[in-house]
């Protein structure tokens, strides 16, 4: 069960990267493939996908992910996993049903805030990095003033059949005690309708203790 809670929450918890960069900090050089990147998120309204999420050791959870724009997402893990990850515009709640306990951060402050919001300036907080494959865009985002806050990375297929071009194919982070977790996507459905109701969760807690 550490092992599961320790993976979830690599999606999960608190990662500053995703906030805007300091004001001193330069403005990145505008780039052809940010635009790129900042226009298939604003072409995809609703995306779902399997994925499969690695810790540093090499052990996976699977499930499946909904995502919805702007502020939604919800990760159903494989049967067995009594968590669930799920975001509702406003935070992101981990529910951990084996021992009734919810744990939620504001969405701006996790590592999923800059696919979430289309309307985000991808110049301040993000760089494309060399990916030696002219097929394949990687996105790398970091605070340059808070080292300690980590990295992610994002990967992206050209694909001419998907939005803008472009298709979603994970991404990794990296914190700053060097723990890696990497999420790779697959079946990626766009744009099919997704009901408000996919993202609400049953709260396992008693009554009396919700906060």
């Amino acid at each position: 069960m550490i092992r599961r809670i320790a993976l979830a929450l690599a999606v999960a918890a608190p990662f500053a990267v995703a906030t805007a960069a300091p004001p001193s900090a330069p403005a990145a050089t505008p780039s052809p493939d940010l635009d790129a990147v900042s226009a298939h998120l604003r072409a995809v309204t609703t995306m779902t996908a399997s994925f499969a999420q690695t810790d540093r050791n090499g052990r996976t959870l699977s499930g499946t992910l909904t995502l919805k724009r702007p502020g939604r997402i919800r990760f159903q893990y494989q049967a067995g996993v009594p968590l669930l990850i799920v975001g509702d515009g406003r935070a992101l709640t981990m529910i951990d049903y084996s021992v009734r306990q919810v744990s939620r951060w504001p969405i701006r402050n996790s590592p999923l805030g800059i696919l979430l919001d289309p309307s985000r300036d991808m110049s301040r907080i993000a760089q494309v990095v060399p990916s030696g494959d002219p097929n394949l865009l990687v996105l790398r985002a970091h605070d340059p003033g808070h080292p300690e806050y980590g990295t992610i990375s994002i990967a992206f297929t050209r694909a001419a059949s998907a939005p803008a071009g472009l298709m979603l194919r994970g991404w990794t982070t990296i914190d700053a005690q060097n723990n890696r977790t990497t999420i790779v996507l697959g079946n990626q459905r766009f744009n099919a309708p997704v009901s408000d109701e996919t993202f609400r969760w049953n709260d396992p807690r008693p009554k009396g203790g919700r906060g």
